[in-house]
């Protein structure tokens, strides 16, 4: 292949420039949205001489500047995802070139979409709005947060993507990138963390499994696991489709009503935001600016632990203790859970969960939600979705990015079960683990690997790999 001319010095600090302007640009974008919600907020308060006299427009004006900000997001994100897809074609190209900006952009802008915007994911609305992005979606898709490039992405019908799947993803090697159609065939399955890149496909009622990756070539039914891939035996579930694939009505008008509740978060974060300005505005009006500025710090760790202690309510009231079992898509348990995940993501991660990473006060907050910590155990992931079949022993670790994963969806049917990590056991950066699974005491599983449902890692011995396999340690 020749050599790469947008390497020469010049053209190479441009593209650096090029991308960097685009990173600065789209980081813009919630605080646009923050700027239209506080006018809709300053329209309310107008004519008041301070936040506590509009105390009462404050409270009518919160639920307005929350829908303002969230649609903001909303259609900034979906008309740059737009533009950015213009002119897209399959093939090879330079990283430092229009359709590699192009590429690259799309991928930040809809990451931070599944944050910004993470009540339409895992719902009814993921398939219009997968279609609004440009992709082209069938019938009773379910999609989670899917990171995609749309203009290559085909799914069809009755397909279903877990958590963080990525699909048409490019692929990156000697200053080039691939980029090329992708599709998830009729009934399929891509699991948590799956990925099916450019110019794979994954076949009609096939699976691909958590963490794993699509096979170049695969035959209808199969299912695969790991990275690379290999077959994996499956048994299909059993289950009534009026609860998995063909819901009535009523069900969808259930569901859809538990799905609006997800507002409720976002009105939330929104308001804990005015409650910081309100409070400092009652201190600075009653003391000084001076004594504000210095106490700003307290009144945020104070809004931290407001919205810490909004989820635990949430998860008490609206689930209560979660035991092991089983769940069909389509019941009241999947909605209510999805609502407490909302208020996890849109309310106690940016106020509290993300910024104690690594702190005794995060231990405290998953204690509350259920788990099961011993003392001395460091934790620098709030990724354990039913909390109250955690056990995490003295003296554990549990490292950035991994996911302590107590549920599976299979054939459309959520199992739950327990997790537990021994007295001294190691989970290494962004790694996985399945349900009814277990690392025995003093047990290290490396950086990136997946521990298989139902598996057990043998007490001070040392695991790496994707599923995982015995390794000679550090």
């Amino acid at each position: 292949m020749a050599r790469d001319p947008s390497s020469h010095h010049l053209i190479g600090r441009l593209w650096f420039a090029a991308f960097a302007a685009a990173s600065a640009l789209l980081a813009l974008i919630p605080y646009i949205s923050a700027f239209v919600a506080a006018i809709v907020i300053l329209v309310f308060i107008q004519g008041r001489s301070s936040l506590q006299d509009a105390f009462p427009e404050l409270l009518l004006a919160i639920p307005l500047a929350a829908l303002a900000w969230f649609l903001c997001n909303l259609l900034l994100i979906l008309a740059t995802t737009r533009m950015l897809g213009v002119g897209l074609k399959e093939g090879y190209y330079r990283v430092r070139s229009r359709v590699g900006w192009q590429v690259w952009a799309t991928e930040r802008v809809l990451d931070m979409a599944r944050d910004l915007l993470f009540p339409i994911y895992a719902s009814l609305f993921t398939p219009v709005w997968l279609r609004l992005l440009g992709a082209k979606v069938g019938r009773n898709v379910e999609a989670s947060t899917v990171l995609l490039l749309p203009r290559m992405t085909t799914i069809g019908d009755g397909a279903f993507l877990a958590d963080d799947t990525m699909v048409a993803s490019y692929e990156l090697g000697g200053g080039w990138m691939k980029i090329g159609p992708a599709k998830i065939g009729k009934r399929s399955f891509l699991g948590n963390s799956g990925m099916t890149a450019a110019g794979r496909s994954v076949p009609k009622n096939s699976l691909v499994a958590v963490l794993s990756a699509t096979p170049a070539k695969a035959k209808s039914g199969t299912s695969w696991l790991g990275s690379p891939p290999v077959r994996l035996r499956r048994t299909a579930v059993n289950a009534d489709l009026s609860l998995t694939f063909n819901p009535p009505l009523a069900l969808k008008t259930k569901r859809a009503l538990w799905e609006l509740c997800r507002l409720v978060p976002v009105i939330l974060t929104v308001g804990i935001a005015v409650g910081i300005m309100l409070a400092l505005d009652w201190i600075a009006t009653e003391t000084s600016y001076w004594l504000a500025a210095v106490l700003g710090g307290v009144v945020v760790l104070a809004a931290g632990a407001v919205a810490a202690a909004s989820s635990v309510a949430a998860k008490w009231i609206l689930v209560g203790r979660i035991k092991e079992g089983e769940h069909p898509l389509w019941s009241s348990f999947i909605w209510r859970n999805e609502v407490v995940d909302t208020f996890i993501e849109m309310v106690s991660a940016p106020w509290f969960a993300r910024s104690a990473s690594g702190t005794p006060a995060l231990v405290w907050w998953l204690r509350a939600l259920g788990a099961k910590i011993g003392r001395g155990t460091w934790c620098e992931s709030y990724w354990l979705p039913e909390a109250d079949l955690v056990t995490l022993g003295e003296s554990s670790t549990v490292n950035r990015g991994c996911v302590v994963q107590t549920h599976l969806f299979h054939d459309r049917i959520m199992s739950i079960d327990t997790v537990v990590l021994g007295d001294g056991a190691t989970m290494g950066p962004h790694g996985v683990i399945l349900p009814r699974a277990s690392i025995g005491a003093g047990g290290t599983v490396g950086p990136a690997s997946l521990v298989m449902r139902g598996e057990t890692v043998p007490a001070g011995t040392y695991w790496m790999g994707n599923p995982v396999s015995p390794w000679s340690g550090p």
